[in-house]
């Protein structure tokens, strides 16, 4: 909104240079959702880049996610049982989950580069799959278990041994040089995921099985754009050091409707934050918090949810009830956070004056202030027709 050219993700140029022209090179197609809000931006950039470059590519942009002319005020919300107009802000976007369908339009142009703004994450690997196997679009079994392929890819490392090491039980070696995941799939869609030799990690049962139900409601009906898959009957086995077989998977029909996220201007997050060290760090910061609580309430006649945690001791499992860790009063080492979402810029920076003014008016033994006002998103999930994506493919070249 700010700048037509920008929206879609800052890092490309730096990810897509570094890449390029071994891939070029090497008739390798690079699929990225990259262009995230903005992917005519993106495939503009990225023909720049390869000129500059020396290179003479392809690049096809995936076009029909944006959905932002068709949300109305009488759109439904169904999470919070209101319409648009009800919900009462300000709609800065609306993307649809786009499947391995919009993909295997641009693939039909043999591009070096493929751009998407929003899709399903499984679907950037089930394109390509579909594509180089030529399964149908009802192949609804080998959907399914190319699905779980790209399920185990998506999150990169996190399938060989990042969010996975929790020493000692769990121990990941050279875990600062990650090797990233590849997938060795064969027709039938199973498949050996694996890394390169000589990287850090280890893609092993353990793994696999973390990363295949991560994010996962119900196993047996996952659903994507593409295919409701079945991890119910998965097979995971050890072939080799680094080699792990996944199997077993299967799928049934298609979603009928789209999943598609409205963003709001949830007005500015404040954010500020003090700390407590020492002995009896932990009853001093829940003094600063008390007397935080009685001013925004009692002098600014504060409306707004404000949300104050002690990191160390609370902030995590705060919401889930009322949870102490036996070690909160011990704590020597407390981090006071308070924040708040608000369209009132006055109260946004009252909160991180209030926090500020614990220098001179809170608790002994304080210090390491940091505040910060940023202009936030809310989002809420709508489900749509099909037919109201139109789906296009723009190729530029170098």
């Amino acid at each position: 909104m700010a700048d037509p050219e920008k929206g879609y993700d800052p890092r490309i140029e730096r990810r897509l240079g570094a890449v390029l022209a071994a891939c070029v090179k090497h008739r390798t197609t690079i699929v990225s959702n990259m262009g995230a809000a903005n992917p005519r931006a993106a495939g503009r950039l990225t023909v720049e880049l390869a000129r500059r470059m020396g290179l003479r590519i392809r690049v096809a942009v995936v076009q029909g996610d944006d959905l932002t002319r068709t949300v109305t005020p009488a759109t439904a919300l169904p999470e919070l049982g209101k319409t648009v107009a009800e919900h009462g802000l300000r709609v800065v976007g609306a993307n649809a989950y786009l499947g391995a369908d919009a993909i295997l339009a641009a693939l039909d142009h043999e591009p070096h580069v493929i751009l998407t703004g929003r899709v399903a994450d499984p679907s950037l690997f089930v394109a390509p799959l579909a594509h180089r196997f030529g399964w149908k679009a009802d192949d609804w079994h080998h959907l399914g278990a190319a699905t779980a392929i790209g399920h185990l890819l998506e999150c990169s490392t996190q399938v060989t041994g990042g969010y996975f090491a929790d020493p000692p039980y769990k121990t990941v070696p050279d875990i600062a040089f990650l090797g990233f995941p590849l997938a060795e799939v064969e027709g039938d869609a199973t498949g050996i995921v694996t890394k390169l030799d000589g990287t850090g990690g280890l893609v092993s049962e353990h793994t696999v099985k973390e990363q295949l139900m991560y994010e996962v409601h119900d196993p047996r009906a996952y659903l994507t754009p593409d295919v409701t898959a079945d991890f119910s009957q998965a097979r995971v086995s050890q072939e080799a050091k680094d080699r792990v077989r996944i199997s077993g998977v299967t799928g049934r029909t298609r979603p009928e409707k789209l999943k598609a996220i409205i963003g709001f201007d949830g007005g500015l997050l404040a954010e500020a934050e003090f700390s407590y060290a020492g002995p009896g760090a932990g009853s001093r910061a829940e003094l600063a918090v008390s007397i935080l609580r009685e001013r925004l309430e009692r002098i600014h006649r504060c409306q707004e949810i404000v949300r104050l945690d002690l990191i160390g001791v609370n902030a995590l499992h705060g919401t889930a009830g009322n949870w102490t860790p036996a070690y909160a009063g011990a704590t020597s080492d407390v981090r006071l956070r308070a924040a708040m979402r608000t369209h009132d810029r006055a109260m946004a920076e009252t909160l991180l004056e209030e926090v500020e003014s614990l220098w001179l008016s809170g608790p002994a033994g304080g210090g390491g202030y940091r505040g910060k006002l940023t202009p936030s998103v809310s989002t809420q999930a709508i489900y749509v027709d099909r037919s109201a994506i139109e789906l296009a493919v723009e190729v530029m070249q170098s």
